[in-house]
Protein backbone atom coordinates (compact mmCIF):
# COMPACT_ATOMS: atom_id res chain seq x y z
CA UNK A 1 0.00 0.00 0.00
CA UNK A 2 1.35 3.28 -0.92
CA UNK A 3 1.97 6.24 1.40
CA UNK A 4 -0.29 8.09 -0.18
CA UNK A 5 -3.41 5.73 0.61
CA UNK A 6 -2.39 6.03 4.15
CA UNK A 7 -2.53 9.65 4.04
CA UNK A 8 -5.78 10.93 6.07
CA UNK A 9 -8.23 13.07 3.82
CA UNK A 10 -8.19 16.62 5.13
CA UNK A 11 -11.29 18.37 4.09
CA UNK A 12 -10.81 21.72 2.37
CA UNK A 13 -11.79 24.26 4.68
CA UNK A 14 -14.72 26.17 3.50
CA UNK A 15 -14.56 29.76 2.86
CA UNK A 16 -17.14 31.64 5.42
CA UNK A 17 -19.06 32.62 2.39
CA UNK A 18 -19.29 29.38 1.37
CA UNK A 19 -21.25 28.76 4.87
CA UNK A 20 -23.47 31.59 4.46
CA UNK A 21 -26.21 30.46 3.11
CA UNK A 22 -28.73 33.01 1.22
CA UNK A 23 -29.75 35.89 3.16
CA UNK A 24 -33.04 35.46 4.73
CA UNK A 25 -32.94 38.09 7.23
CA UNK A 26 -35.49 40.82 7.50
CA UNK A 27 -34.65 44.15 6.34
CA UNK A 28 -35.54 46.34 8.14
CA UNK A 29 -33.98 50.08 6.26
CA UNK A 30 -34.82 49.58 2.70
CA UNK A 31 -33.77 52.90 1.88
CA UNK A 32 -30.45 52.05 3.14
CA UNK A 33 -27.93 49.89 0.27
CA UNK A 34 -24.71 49.10 1.98
CA UNK A 35 -21.58 48.37 -0.02
CA UNK A 36 -18.60 47.00 1.35
CA UNK A 37 -14.95 47.66 -0.05
CA UNK A 38 -13.02 44.78 -0.28
CA UNK A 39 -9.80 46.51 -1.00
CA UNK A 40 -7.41 46.62 2.45
CA UNK A 41 -10.43 45.02 4.30
CA UNK A 42 -10.06 41.30 2.93
CA UNK A 43 -12.29 38.94 1.81
CA UNK A 44 -12.90 37.17 5.36
CA UNK A 45 -13.82 40.13 7.00
CA UNK A 46 -15.76 41.29 4.46
CA UNK A 47 -17.93 38.41 4.10
CA UNK A 48 -18.19 38.27 8.01
CA UNK A 49 -19.37 41.72 8.53
CA UNK A 50 -22.20 41.51 5.87
CA UNK A 51 -23.57 38.50 7.48
CA UNK A 52 -23.60 41.34 10.90
CA UNK A 53 -25.36 43.92 8.93
CA UNK A 54 -27.77 41.58 7.69
CA UNK A 55 -28.31 40.38 10.32
CA UNK A 56 -29.80 43.17 11.99
CA UNK A 57 -32.04 44.02 9.02
CA UNK A 58 -29.69 46.12 6.74
CA UNK A 59 -29.31 45.73 3.00
CA UNK A 60 -25.66 45.00 1.92
CA UNK A 61 -25.06 44.70 -2.10
CA UNK A 62 -22.50 42.24 -3.53
CA UNK A 63 -21.65 44.53 -6.05
CA UNK A 64 -21.42 48.36 -6.49
CA UNK A 65 -23.81 49.95 -8.54
CA UNK A 66 -26.14 53.28 -8.30
CA UNK A 67 -28.56 51.32 -5.68
CA UNK A 68 -25.74 51.90 -3.35
CA UNK A 69 -26.16 54.52 -0.81
CA UNK A 70 -22.99 54.07 1.75
CA UNK A 71 -19.97 52.75 0.61
CA UNK A 72 -18.19 51.76 3.07
CA UNK A 73 -14.12 51.43 3.48
CA UNK A 74 -11.58 50.08 6.20
CA UNK A 75 -7.95 51.16 6.12
CA UNK A 76 -8.10 52.79 2.65
CA UNK A 77 -6.20 55.52 1.84
CA UNK A 78 -8.54 58.51 0.87
CA UNK A 79 -6.97 59.34 -2.40
CA UNK A 80 -6.53 55.91 -3.81
CA UNK A 81 -9.89 54.90 -3.22
CA UNK A 82 -11.65 57.99 -4.20
CA UNK A 83 -9.88 57.30 -7.85
CA UNK A 84 -11.16 53.67 -7.53
CA UNK A 85 -14.77 54.54 -7.12
CA UNK A 86 -14.49 57.40 -9.86
CA UNK A 87 -13.19 54.75 -12.28
CA UNK A 88 -16.39 52.57 -11.79
CA UNK A 89 -18.29 55.32 -13.46
CA UNK A 90 -21.52 55.58 -11.59
CA UNK A 91 -23.78 57.96 -11.98
CA UNK A 92 -25.22 58.02 -8.21
CA UNK A 93 -21.50 59.00 -6.83
CA UNK A 94 -21.75 62.35 -5.71
CA UNK A 95 -24.76 61.32 -3.86
CA UNK A 96 -23.54 58.13 -1.78
CA UNK A 97 -21.78 58.85 1.57
CA UNK A 98 -18.38 56.95 0.98
CA UNK A 99 -17.39 56.40 4.60
CA UNK A 100 -15.24 55.02 7.21
CA UNK A 101 -15.63 51.77 8.97
CA UNK A 102 -16.35 53.64 12.30
CA UNK A 103 -19.87 54.45 10.94
CA UNK A 104 -20.89 50.62 10.20
CA UNK A 105 -19.29 49.97 13.64
CA UNK A 106 -21.31 52.69 14.89
CA UNK A 107 -24.42 51.39 13.12
CA UNK A 108 -23.80 48.14 14.12
CA UNK A 109 -23.93 49.13 18.24
CA UNK A 110 -27.11 51.32 17.58
CA UNK A 111 -28.86 48.41 15.50
CA UNK A 112 -29.49 51.56 13.24
CA UNK A 113 -27.81 53.62 10.60
CA UNK A 114 -26.59 56.41 12.57
CA UNK A 115 -26.24 59.93 11.15
CA UNK A 116 -23.35 60.77 9.24
CA UNK A 117 -20.68 62.82 10.60
CA UNK A 118 -18.00 64.79 9.48
CA UNK A 119 -15.93 62.12 11.05
CA UNK A 120 -17.27 59.42 9.70
CA UNK A 121 -16.43 60.43 5.90
CA UNK A 122 -13.81 59.72 3.83
CA UNK A 123 -12.66 62.71 2.34
CA UNK A 124 -11.80 63.71 -1.30
CA UNK A 125 -9.17 66.39 -1.96
CA UNK A 126 -9.04 66.90 -5.13
CA UNK A 127 -11.45 70.13 -6.10
CA UNK A 128 -10.22 72.16 -3.70
CA UNK A 129 -8.88 74.74 -5.81
CA UNK A 130 -12.22 76.45 -5.80
CA UNK A 131 -11.47 77.87 -2.35
CA UNK A 132 -9.84 81.03 -1.98
CA UNK A 133 -5.95 80.96 -1.16
CA UNK A 134 -5.18 81.16 2.41
CA UNK A 135 -8.78 79.06 3.29
CA UNK A 136 -9.24 75.76 5.21
CA UNK A 137 -12.08 74.04 3.80
CA UNK A 138 -13.88 71.12 4.63
CA UNK A 139 -13.49 68.66 1.49
CA UNK A 140 -16.67 68.37 -1.14
CA UNK A 141 -17.20 65.17 -0.46
CA UNK A 142 -18.13 66.15 2.81
CA UNK A 143 -21.19 68.09 1.63
CA UNK A 144 -24.29 66.30 2.50
CA UNK A 145 -27.49 66.07 0.47
CA UNK A 146 -29.74 66.67 2.81
CA UNK A 147 -29.62 70.65 4.03
CA UNK A 148 -30.72 69.37 7.93
CA UNK A 149 -26.88 68.20 7.90
CA UNK A 150 -25.46 71.29 6.68
CA UNK A 151 -24.93 74.48 8.56
CA UNK A 152 -26.29 77.74 5.76
CA UNK A 153 -25.90 81.25 7.43
CA UNK A 154 -27.19 84.32 5.59
CA UNK A 155 -23.95 84.55 4.12
CA UNK A 156 -24.49 83.34 0.10
CA UNK A 157 -20.95 83.19 -1.59
CA UNK A 158 -22.46 81.91 -4.60
CA UNK A 159 -25.71 84.12 -4.55
CA UNK A 160 -25.04 84.25 -8.89
CA UNK A 161 -25.60 80.77 -8.96
CA UNK A 162 -28.80 80.54 -6.66
CA UNK A 163 -30.60 83.03 -7.81
CA UNK A 164 -30.85 81.80 -11.07
CA UNK A 165 -31.91 78.44 -9.66
CA UNK A 166 -34.44 80.36 -8.23
CA UNK A 167 -35.77 81.87 -10.90
CA UNK A 168 -35.96 78.65 -12.77
CA UNK A 169 -37.23 76.89 -9.56
CA UNK A 170 -39.99 79.48 -9.57
CA UNK A 171 -40.84 79.10 -12.97
CA UNK A 172 -41.54 74.94 -12.92
CA UNK A 173 -43.65 75.86 -9.64
CA UNK A 174 -45.65 78.03 -11.84
CA UNK A 175 -45.90 75.13 -14.16
CA UNK A 176 -47.14 72.67 -11.72
CA UNK A 177 -43.56 70.29 -12.62
CA UNK A 178 -42.75 69.66 -8.95
CA UNK A 179 -39.69 67.39 -9.84
CA UNK A 180 -37.80 69.85 -11.70
CA UNK A 181 -38.49 72.69 -8.90
CA UNK A 182 -37.54 70.69 -6.22
CA UNK A 183 -34.31 69.34 -8.07
CA UNK A 184 -33.38 73.13 -8.16
CA UNK A 185 -34.35 73.84 -5.28
CA UNK A 186 -31.71 71.66 -3.49
CA UNK A 187 -28.97 72.59 -5.90
CA UNK A 188 -29.22 75.96 -4.34
CA UNK A 189 -29.50 75.43 -1.42
CA UNK A 190 -26.05 73.20 -1.25
CA UNK A 191 -24.25 76.32 -3.35
CA UNK A 192 -25.78 78.46 -0.33
CA UNK A 193 -23.86 76.49 1.97
CA UNK A 194 -20.29 76.47 0.76
CA UNK A 195 -17.73 78.44 2.68
CA UNK A 196 -16.51 80.49 -0.68
CA UNK A 197 -17.77 80.72 -4.45
CA UNK A 198 -17.60 78.05 -6.64
CA UNK A 199 -14.87 79.82 -9.62
CA UNK A 200 -14.89 76.20 -11.76
CA UNK A 201 -16.89 73.67 -13.10
CA UNK A 202 -15.06 70.95 -11.65
CA UNK A 203 -14.97 72.38 -8.14
CA UNK A 204 -19.04 70.84 -8.37
CA UNK A 205 -18.07 67.40 -9.25
CA UNK A 206 -18.65 66.02 -6.07
CA UNK A 207 -21.44 68.11 -5.20
CA UNK A 208 -24.38 66.35 -4.38
CA UNK A 209 -27.52 67.35 -6.09
CA UNK A 210 -25.84 69.44 -8.95
CA UNK A 211 -24.70 66.97 -11.54
CA UNK A 212 -27.87 68.14 -13.78
CA UNK A 213 -27.36 71.78 -13.69
CA UNK A 214 -23.98 71.45 -14.39
CA UNK A 215 -25.33 73.47 -17.99
CA UNK A 216 -26.49 76.26 -16.01
CA UNK A 217 -23.32 76.47 -14.32
CA UNK A 218 -21.13 76.71 -17.45
CA UNK A 219 -23.22 79.47 -18.70
CA UNK A 220 -22.81 81.47 -15.55
CA UNK A 221 -19.23 80.70 -15.49
CA UNK A 222 -18.27 81.55 -19.27
CA UNK A 223 -20.64 84.20 -19.99
CA UNK A 224 -22.23 85.38 -16.08
CA UNK A 225 -25.52 84.65 -16.84
CA UNK A 226 -27.18 81.52 -17.94
CA UNK A 227 -28.97 81.82 -21.61
CA UNK A 228 -32.15 79.60 -19.84
CA UNK A 229 -33.18 81.78 -17.02
CA UNK A 230 -32.61 84.87 -19.22
CA UNK A 231 -35.47 82.87 -21.25
CA UNK A 232 -36.98 82.60 -18.51
CA UNK A 233 -37.16 85.87 -17.12
CA UNK A 234 -38.02 87.45 -20.52
CA UNK A 235 -41.05 85.17 -20.66
CA UNK A 236 -44.69 87.55 -20.53
CA UNK A 237 -46.19 84.42 -18.50
CA UNK A 238 -43.88 83.53 -16.10
CA UNK A 239 -43.75 87.85 -15.24
CA UNK A 240 -47.34 88.02 -15.12
CA UNK A 241 -47.78 85.20 -12.48
CA UNK A 242 -44.96 86.72 -10.58
CA UNK A 243 -46.61 89.77 -10.50
CA UNK A 244 -49.93 88.75 -9.53
CA UNK A 245 -48.51 85.96 -6.90
CA UNK A 246 -47.09 88.61 -5.23
CA UNK A 247 -50.34 90.00 -3.64
CA UNK A 248 -51.43 89.21 -0.59
CA UNK A 249 -54.13 86.21 -1.03
CA UNK A 250 -53.39 85.54 -5.16
CA UNK A 251 -52.10 82.13 -5.28
CA UNK A 252 -50.43 80.24 -8.69
CA UNK A 253 -53.68 79.23 -9.45
CA UNK A 254 -55.53 82.36 -9.06
CA UNK A 255 -52.66 83.96 -10.95
CA UNK A 256 -53.04 81.37 -13.75
CA UNK A 257 -56.86 82.09 -14.17
CA UNK A 258 -56.14 85.85 -14.34
CA UNK A 259 -53.29 85.24 -16.94
CA UNK A 260 -55.58 83.19 -19.05
CA UNK A 261 -58.36 85.37 -19.53
CA UNK A 262 -55.66 87.95 -20.74
CA UNK A 263 -55.41 90.02 -18.03
CA UNK A 264 -51.55 91.26 -17.43
CA UNK A 265 -51.35 93.79 -14.67
CA UNK A 266 -53.07 95.20 -11.40
CA UNK A 267 -55.41 97.87 -13.09
CA UNK A 268 -56.83 95.01 -15.38
CA UNK A 269 -57.17 92.97 -12.75
CA UNK A 270 -59.31 95.21 -10.40
CA UNK A 271 -61.34 96.59 -13.70
CA UNK A 272 -62.35 93.29 -14.68
CA UNK A 273 -66.13 92.78 -13.38
CA UNK A 274 -66.16 89.03 -13.80
CA UNK A 275 -63.50 88.91 -11.08
CA UNK A 276 -64.94 88.62 -7.30
CA UNK A 277 -62.06 89.33 -4.99
CA UNK A 278 -62.35 87.56 -1.83
CA UNK A 279 -61.60 89.70 1.63
CA UNK A 280 -57.84 88.99 1.68
CA UNK A 281 -57.43 89.48 -1.73
CA UNK A 282 -58.90 92.90 -1.51
CA UNK A 283 -56.60 94.27 1.69
CA UNK A 284 -53.58 92.40 -0.47
CA UNK A 285 -54.13 95.33 -3.40
CA UNK A 286 -55.38 97.86 -0.47
CA UNK A 287 -52.01 97.34 1.15
CA UNK A 288 -49.95 96.67 -1.46
CA UNK A 289 -47.42 99.19 -1.61
CA UNK A 290 -46.77 98.32 2.39
CA UNK A 291 -46.63 94.39 2.28
CA UNK A 292 -44.99 93.88 -0.86
CA UNK A 293 -41.40 95.97 0.80
CA UNK A 294 -39.10 93.98 2.97
CA UNK A 295 -40.26 94.13 6.58
CA UNK A 296 -37.04 94.96 9.10
CA UNK A 297 -34.97 93.64 11.50
CA UNK A 298 -36.40 97.02 14.13
CA UNK A 299 -39.71 96.75 12.89
CA UNK A 300 -40.21 93.01 13.74
CA UNK A 301 -38.85 93.93 17.12
CA UNK A 302 -41.40 96.35 17.31
CA UNK A 303 -44.04 93.96 16.88
CA UNK A 304 -42.35 91.65 18.93
CA UNK A 305 -43.08 93.76 21.89
CA UNK A 306 -46.66 94.74 20.60
CA UNK A 307 -47.37 91.03 20.62
CA UNK A 308 -45.74 90.50 23.88
CA UNK A 309 -47.16 93.06 26.07
CA UNK A 310 -50.62 91.78 24.50
CA UNK A 311 -50.46 88.07 25.75
CA UNK A 312 -49.05 89.47 29.03
CA UNK A 313 -52.27 91.01 29.92
CA UNK A 314 -54.05 88.06 28.80
CA UNK A 315 -52.45 85.09 30.86
CA UNK A 316 -48.97 85.27 33.01
CA UNK A 317 -47.83 81.66 31.64
CA UNK A 318 -47.79 82.70 28.04
CA UNK A 319 -44.94 81.79 25.79
CA UNK A 320 -43.79 83.77 22.41
CA UNK A 321 -41.80 83.05 19.86
CA UNK A 322 -40.59 85.01 17.08
CA UNK A 323 -39.95 82.16 14.40
CA UNK A 324 -39.01 82.53 10.54
CA UNK A 325 -36.40 84.03 9.02
CA UNK A 326 -35.72 86.73 12.28
CA UNK A 327 -35.11 83.62 13.96
CA UNK A 328 -32.81 82.68 11.66
CA UNK A 329 -30.91 86.15 11.56
CA UNK A 330 -32.19 87.42 8.62
CA UNK A 331 -32.33 91.08 8.63
CA UNK A 332 -34.79 91.96 6.47
CA UNK A 333 -38.60 89.66 5.81
CA UNK A 334 -41.52 89.71 3.82
CA UNK A 335 -43.69 88.85 6.66
CA UNK A 336 -43.30 88.42 10.99
CA UNK A 337 -44.19 84.81 12.36
CA UNK A 338 -44.73 84.16 15.96
CA UNK A 339 -45.57 81.11 17.79
CA UNK A 340 -48.03 81.84 20.96
CA UNK A 341 -48.82 79.02 23.41
CA UNK A 342 -49.05 78.94 27.12
CA UNK A 343 -47.41 76.41 29.95
CA UNK A 344 -51.10 75.16 30.65
CA UNK A 345 -51.92 72.39 28.18
CA UNK A 346 -55.66 73.31 26.94
CA UNK A 347 -55.52 76.84 28.15
CA UNK A 348 -54.30 78.42 24.78
CA UNK A 349 -57.36 77.20 23.12
CA UNK A 350 -58.84 80.58 23.39
CA UNK A 351 -55.37 82.42 23.29
CA UNK A 352 -55.53 83.40 19.36
CA UNK A 353 -59.21 85.05 19.79
CA UNK A 354 -58.22 86.71 23.05
CA UNK A 355 -55.41 88.33 21.37
CA UNK A 356 -56.95 89.62 17.78
CA UNK A 357 -59.81 91.45 20.26
CA UNK A 358 -57.01 93.35 21.69
CA UNK A 359 -55.05 93.96 18.84
CA UNK A 360 -58.52 95.57 17.28
CA UNK A 361 -59.56 97.16 20.52
CA UNK A 362 -56.14 99.13 20.23
CA UNK A 363 -56.47 100.11 16.69
CA UNK A 364 -53.96 98.01 14.84
CA UNK A 365 -55.89 95.71 13.03
CA UNK A 366 -56.10 95.78 9.86
CA UNK A 367 -57.16 92.62 8.68
CA UNK A 368 -57.56 89.43 10.20
CA UNK A 369 -58.05 85.74 8.86
CA UNK A 370 -58.81 83.38 11.23
CA UNK A 371 -58.32 79.29 10.92
CA UNK A 372 -60.00 77.37 14.40
CA UNK A 373 -57.75 74.47 15.47
CA UNK A 374 -58.69 71.03 13.97
CA UNK A 375 -55.53 68.72 15.82
CA UNK A 376 -56.30 65.74 16.46
CA UNK A 377 -53.59 63.30 17.77
CA UNK A 378 -55.79 60.65 16.71
CA UNK A 379 -55.57 61.47 13.01
CA UNK A 380 -51.24 61.24 13.33
CA UNK A 381 -48.87 60.57 11.79
CA UNK A 382 -49.73 62.33 8.72
CA UNK A 383 -48.08 61.83 5.39
CA UNK A 384 -48.82 65.16 3.70
CA UNK A 385 -45.47 67.10 4.90
CA UNK A 386 -46.34 69.93 3.03
CA UNK A 387 -49.28 70.35 4.04
CA UNK A 388 -50.44 73.34 6.39
CA UNK A 389 -50.20 71.97 10.51
CA UNK A 390 -53.30 71.94 12.23
CA UNK A 391 -52.89 74.39 14.78
CA UNK A 392 -55.18 77.12 15.09
CA UNK A 393 -53.69 80.21 13.54
CA UNK A 394 -54.41 84.06 12.38
CA UNK A 395 -53.39 85.64 9.46
CA UNK A 396 -53.04 89.36 9.91
CA UNK A 397 -52.16 92.61 8.71
CA UNK A 398 -51.32 95.42 11.42
CA UNK A 399 -50.65 98.75 11.53
CA UNK A 400 -47.07 99.65 12.93
CA UNK A 401 -46.77 102.92 14.63
CA UNK A 402 -43.01 104.24 13.57
CA UNK A 403 -42.71 105.63 16.46
CA UNK A 404 -42.43 102.61 18.20
CA UNK A 405 -39.31 101.03 15.84
CA UNK A 406 -36.12 101.50 17.05
CA UNK A 407 -34.29 103.53 14.53
CA UNK A 408 -38.20 104.64 12.28
CA UNK A 409 -39.82 102.79 9.74
CA UNK A 410 -38.23 101.33 6.55
CA UNK A 411 -40.65 103.49 4.65
CA UNK A 412 -41.24 103.65 0.56
CA UNK A 413 -39.73 106.96 -0.62
CA UNK A 414 -42.23 109.61 -0.38
CA UNK A 415 -44.70 108.18 2.28
CA UNK A 416 -44.72 110.86 4.99
CA UNK A 417 -47.72 108.90 7.25
CA UNK A 418 -45.51 107.93 9.78
CA UNK A 419 -47.30 104.15 9.75
CA UNK A 420 -46.60 100.89 7.70
CA UNK A 421 -49.04 97.84 7.31
CA UNK A 422 -47.51 94.62 8.44
CA UNK A 423 -48.33 91.07 7.60
CA UNK A 424 -47.71 88.79 10.81
CA UNK A 425 -49.09 85.23 11.10
CA UNK A 426 -49.46 83.58 14.46
CA UNK A 427 -49.93 80.02 15.26
CA UNK A 428 -51.32 78.69 18.79
CA UNK A 429 -49.93 74.94 19.58
CA UNK A 430 -50.28 73.26 22.49
CA UNK A 431 -47.43 73.22 25.01
CA UNK A 432 -46.38 69.83 24.06
CA UNK A 433 -46.41 69.86 20.43
CA UNK A 434 -44.39 73.14 21.25
CA UNK A 435 -41.00 72.35 19.90
CA UNK A 436 -41.87 70.30 16.77
CA UNK A 437 -44.07 73.36 15.87
CA UNK A 438 -40.98 76.25 16.79
CA UNK A 439 -38.86 73.57 14.43
CA UNK A 440 -41.35 73.79 11.62
CA UNK A 441 -41.82 77.56 11.51
CA UNK A 442 -38.45 77.94 11.74
CA UNK A 443 -37.39 76.92 8.48
CA UNK A 444 -36.16 77.71 6.37
CA UNK A 445 -38.53 75.46 4.23
CA UNK A 446 -35.64 73.46 2.29
CA UNK A 447 -34.30 73.09 5.89
CA UNK A 448 -37.44 71.06 6.66
CA UNK A 449 -38.54 69.61 3.87
CA UNK A 450 -34.73 68.27 4.06
CA UNK A 451 -35.48 67.11 7.74
CA UNK A 452 -38.47 65.13 6.96
CA UNK A 453 -36.87 63.23 3.97
CA UNK A 454 -33.72 62.26 6.56
CA UNK A 455 -36.47 61.30 8.83
CA UNK A 456 -38.38 59.01 6.63
CA UNK A 457 -35.16 57.60 4.16
CA UNK A 458 -32.87 57.36 7.10
CA UNK A 459 -34.78 57.00 10.33
CA UNK A 460 -37.89 55.28 9.30
CA UNK A 461 -39.59 58.16 11.01
CA UNK A 462 -42.37 60.73 10.16
CA UNK A 463 -41.84 64.27 11.61
CA UNK A 464 -43.90 67.03 10.66
CA UNK A 465 -45.15 70.41 12.63
CA UNK A 466 -47.16 68.05 15.45
CA UNK A 467 -45.49 65.36 15.95
CA UNK A 468 -42.05 62.61 15.32
CA UNK A 469 -43.59 58.84 14.91
CA UNK A 470 -41.12 56.15 14.95
CA UNK A 471 -42.47 53.62 12.30
CA UNK A 472 -40.19 50.88 13.49
CA UNK A 473 -40.69 50.85 17.11
CA UNK A 474 -44.45 51.89 16.37
CA UNK A 475 -44.81 55.11 18.35
CA UNK A 476 -44.48 58.50 18.72
CA UNK A 477 -41.27 60.43 20.44
CA UNK A 478 -41.95 62.95 22.99
CA UNK A 479 -39.98 66.35 22.89
CA UNK A 480 -40.09 69.64 25.09
CA UNK A 481 -37.20 70.99 22.90
CA UNK A 482 -35.77 71.09 19.35
CA UNK A 483 -32.72 69.43 20.76
CA UNK A 484 -34.47 66.79 22.04
CA UNK A 485 -35.68 66.32 18.07
CA UNK A 486 -32.44 66.58 16.55
CA UNK A 487 -31.24 63.83 19.56
CA UNK A 488 -34.20 61.20 18.25
CA UNK A 489 -33.32 61.43 14.52
CA UNK A 490 -29.43 60.84 15.82
CA UNK A 491 -28.69 64.91 13.25
CA UNK A 492 -26.05 66.86 14.92
CA UNK A 493 -28.08 69.92 16.08
CA UNK A 494 -28.34 72.56 14.20
CA UNK A 495 -28.94 76.43 15.66
CA UNK A 496 -31.30 78.57 13.78
CA UNK A 497 -29.15 81.05 12.61
CA UNK A 498 -27.72 78.08 10.78
CA UNK A 499 -30.44 76.65 8.87
CA UNK A 500 -30.87 79.24 5.95
CA UNK A 501 -30.74 76.44 2.93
Amino acid sequence: MSHSTLAPRVRKRSRPEELAGPGREEVKFEDVRLYLVERKMGRSRRSFLTQLARSKGFIVEDALSDKVTHVVSENSQASTLWAWLKERALKNLPDMHVLDITWFTDSMRERRPVAVESRHLIEVCDTLPMFPEGCTPTAVATVSQYACQRRTTTENNNKIFTDAFEVLAENYEFNELEGPCLAFRRAASVLKSLPAAVRRLEATNNLPCLGEHAKTVIDILQYGCSCDVEKVLSDERYQTLKLFTSVFGVGPKTAEKWYRRGLRSFSEALADPSIQLNRMQQCGFLHYGDISRPVSKAEAQALTNIIDEVIRTITPDAVLALTGGFRRGKEFGHDVDFILTTLELGKEENLLQSVVRKLKKQGLLLFCDYQVSNFDMSKLPCHNFEAMDYFAKCFLILRLEGSLVEGGLHPAEGDCRGWKAVRVDLVSPPMDRYAFALLGWSGSRQFERDLRRFARVERRMLLDNHALYDKTKKEFLAATTEKDIFAHLGVEYIEPWQRNA
